[in-house]
């Protein structure tokens, strides 16, 4: 049967958009379950007694393992499929999620959180390696940074939602009804998703479009099983290390405000619980759109040859300096333009975490070890991250106010650009001879 497609024109058909969809209603729950504690957080302190100290632990917990989880988690993504991974990791945080309503002590809430981290430490390096095996190298930039979106949806939505359902039925019932949507994933997740050679639904010139195309005239090696060994080769690469500090100066500030930002304008702007969950969807909901669009802009600016040496890192650099603006917010006290910096600074987060991600992708050469590299890197963005929680309860603890909370997250952010700009300047992973 004659393809549809034009002989020598590109295929126009986007039916991979659904993985685009999938991704990001994937990362969407995942950040609309870690978040949600967050909205909750006053109601929880006072029904336990908890110190701004504790809740710093208990915001962090679910780093622990989500940390400790997420290298083996890469090592296994190049060995299995994507699929599988996903589908148990969001089983095991879903009913995890709806089992936190029945807690009753600090220590059941510790547990629910330690399991949660554990199964959300699959959906983050899954997608990156969805990407590299379904979309065009020159569409990597803006899949990363649509999926990556999710961590901003998510808040978002789920402060208004987990708001509104602890408002009218108790925090509980806010954890219960969240834990049935990540099973409603699952069955769309084990219903429609396989790779692109598997699935029926893709038209044949899309199909060939998306295999001649992902990995930009390197050898197609998605089907080879990478060594867990490659771990170490990985490490000794200064591009490898630039891009986990820039990570990991992301990924701090990132958790800074989604655990804090809620209190923060509880404490400080004296909100209601309703209207905390409001104010705090504001900016996560704006720096959406903003990210996409820098992520467009990416894959726009760049062509092959430049993709594959690190063209990207420039873009990445600016992203990081853009989160900065978070050190300005203790020079002002109105609302607005509090919440217009907090904009900028997401805006800027999700597009250099996302665009980070998507140039070691770039740099690493083999499709086989592309999941360790991802890992490696999420990795070091929530070692660094799982401190932000804890710190920032120790500064306020201290200090009463949330001043040098920001200015440290601003500092990593400049420290983090910094080592882009010096450290990544070579192919992570060369393609082997002969592959």
């Amino acid at each position: 049967m004659a393809s549809t497609q034009t002989q020598g024109r590109p295929a126009t058909h986007f039916r991979r958009g659904w993985i685009y969809a999938l991704l990001l209603a994937l990362v969407t729950i995942n950040y609309m379950d870690r978040s949600a504690l967050a909205i909750v957080a006053q109601a929880i302190r006072t029904e336990f007694k908890l110190s701004p100290v504790e809740m710093g632990y208990l915001f962090s917990s679910f780093l622990w393992t989500y940390a400790l989880c997420i290298l083996p988690v890469g090592i296994l993504l190049d060995r299995f499929l994507a699929r599988n991974i996903n589908s148990i990791g969001i089983a095991l945080w879903s009913l995890v999620m709806a089992a936190t309503a029945a807690v009753g002590s600090f220590t059941g809430l510790m547990v629910t959180r330690l399991l949660m981290g554990a199964g959300e430490a699959t959906s983050i390096p899954s997608s990156g390696r969805i990407v590299r095996e379904w979309m065009p190298a020159q569409e990597r930039g803006v899949a990363n940074v649509v999926w990556s979106a999710g961590s901003f949806v998510g808040p978002a939505i789920g402060a208004v939602i987990t708001a509104s359902i602890a408002s009218a039925f108790g925090w509980r019932a806010a954890f219960v009804g969240l834990g049935v949507l990540g099973f409603i994933w699952l069955i769309c997740n084990l219903i429609w998703f396989d790779r692109p050679e598997k699935v029926s639904w893709l038209t044949e010139d899309e199909r060939h479009k998306i295999l001649t195309e992902r990995s930009a005239g390197s050898p197609d090696e998605i089907a080879i099983h990478g060594r867990a060994g490659v771990v170490l080769e990985l490490l000794r690469s200064p591009s490898m290390w630039g891009a986990m500090i820039a990570q990991a100066a992301g990924v701090y500030t990132l958790y800074l405000l989604l655990f804090w930002l809620p209190s923060y304008l509880q404490q400080t702007k004296h909100l209601t619980i309703m209207k905390t969950g409001l104010y705090t969807a504001v900016p996560w909901a704006i720096a959406v759109p903003v990210s996409i669009l820098i992520g467009i802009l990416s894959d726009r600016l760049l062509r092959t040859p430049t993709l594959l040496a690190g063209g990207r890192r420039a873009i990445v650099i600016v992203c990081v300096l853009l989160s900065a603006v978070i050190v300005f917010v203790p020079f002002t006290d109105n609302t607005s333009l509090i919440l217009a910096l907090f904009a900028l600074s997401l805006s800027g987060i999700n597009a250099a975490i996302s665009l980070n991600l998507t140039l070691v992708t770039d740099l690493v050469h083999r499709a086989r070890d592309v999941g360790k590299a991802i890992s490696l890197t999420i990795l070091s963005g929530n070692l660094c991250g799982l401190l932000a929680p804890i710190i920032t309860g120790y500064v306020v603890a201290a200090l009463h106010s949330y001043d040098w909370a920001l200015w440290i997250a601003g500092i990593l952010l400049v420290i983090g650009a910094i080592a882009l700009a010096t450290m990544t300047r070579a192919v992570i992973l060369k393609a082997e001879a002969g592959s």
